[in-house]
């Protein structure tokens, strides 16, 4: 058993804020259980006591079973529960997002549902990727334009830095074994960092579906977000890999970015560039799970109290009568 990421917990007489939470818990090949408001993770080594409260996001990677009373307790403390291959690579299914808070989600779809917004967000994604340059005053066809030209750059850098002769990208839907073997090794790792995006998305509460820079699938958005470290990460890894053979590349190139994902605390730093990029200023206490806060929409991009009748024509506010049934 590992964990993805850590920070250090407060002791159990505390109440844990959601800032003080561990990020990701990876588990793998053990069964979680429930032991009071512990979840317990037992292999052939033991088993481990894990506060539930101190969880942000529960991985659940190959060989796990969970039982009902696990997820029961994991609810009651808002943890979101996602079902990954090894180290997170891939990203099957997820219960419930880390967050009762919708502020990122309305963020998103507030910045997508304008088209300069939508744009700037693209700029600021093309930023975060290629910091020494400015996209300022680029329009779509310009920002696809450069991030062409970067991408080939990057191909042609990497193949002289590895010396593996590079043909160009060449990609067959339905046909992995159509490449050659760095086209092979850059799939697989383009692949799983998908897997990677799709859990951090799910996790924040995001729409996959909204989309900045991808547009008309289910997963615009988790492609987006997993283009930010193409270049950084899975492009270089992928000739890394392929610079020491031709064998077994798809399964190498997993591997290999796995252990990279981990050296790089890179869900961490996703979960921080989604936040940067949705939502100006500290977003931690918008997105506290510690408490439920719902709200009814008035004029003017104004909010209310819920829970209260507006029946009042005059004021505007009624005398009580409860709105949660």
């Amino acid at each position: 058993m590992a964990t993805v990421s850590q920070r250090t917990a407060l002791t159990p007489r505390h109440l844990t804020r959601v800032g003080d939470r561990l990020s990701f818990i990876y588990l793998e090949r053990c069964t979680v259980h429930r032991d009071a408001n512990a979840i317990t993770a037992e292999d052939a080594e033991g088993t481990t006591h894990i506060p539930s409260a101190t969880i942000g996001t529960l991985l659940l990677g190959p060989g796990t079973r969970i039982t009902h009373q696990a997820m029961s307790v994991l609810g009651e403390t808002g943890a979101a529960v996602a079902w990954v291959g090894e180290q997170g690579v891939r990203y099957y299914a997820g219960g419930r997002a880390l967050t009762r808070s919708s502020a990122l989600a309305e963020a998103q779809a507030i910045q997508w549902a304008n088209t300069r917004s939508r744009l700037s967000v693209a700029r600021a994604m093309y930023r975060l990727r290629f910091p020494d340059e400015d996209p300022a005053g680029l329009t779509r066809k310009g920002l696809l334009g450069c991030e062409g030209r970067r991408v080939k750059d990057c191909y042609r850098a990497e193949a002289a830095r590895t010396g593996i002769k590079w043909r160009g990208r060449k990609y067959t839907p339905g046909d992995f074994s159509a490449g050659d073997p760095v086209n092979q090794g850059i799939t697989a790792a383009a692949q799983c960092m998908y897997g990677i995006a799709h859990a951090v998305v799910s996790s924040l509460g995001c729409s996959p579906a909204l989309g900045f820079v991808h547009s008309g699938h289910e997963l615009s958005f988790v492609l987006d977000i997993a283009d930010l470290y193409k270049t950084e990460v899975g492009i270089p890894l992928a000739f890394d890999v392929a610079a020491e053979g031709d064998e077994d590349i798809a399964s190498r190139t997993r591997r290999a970015l796995r252990d990279r994902i981990n050296e790089l605390s890179l869900l961490d730093r996703c979960v921080d560039d989604i936040k940067g990029l949705l939502v100006q200023g500290d977003t931690d206490e918008a997105m506290s799970n510690d408490r439920d806060v719902v709200t009814l929409q008035s004029d003017g991009g104004r909010v209310v109290a819920a829970g209260r009748n507006y029946g009042d024509s005059d004021t505007g506010i009624g005398e009580g009568g409860a709105l949660l049934w």
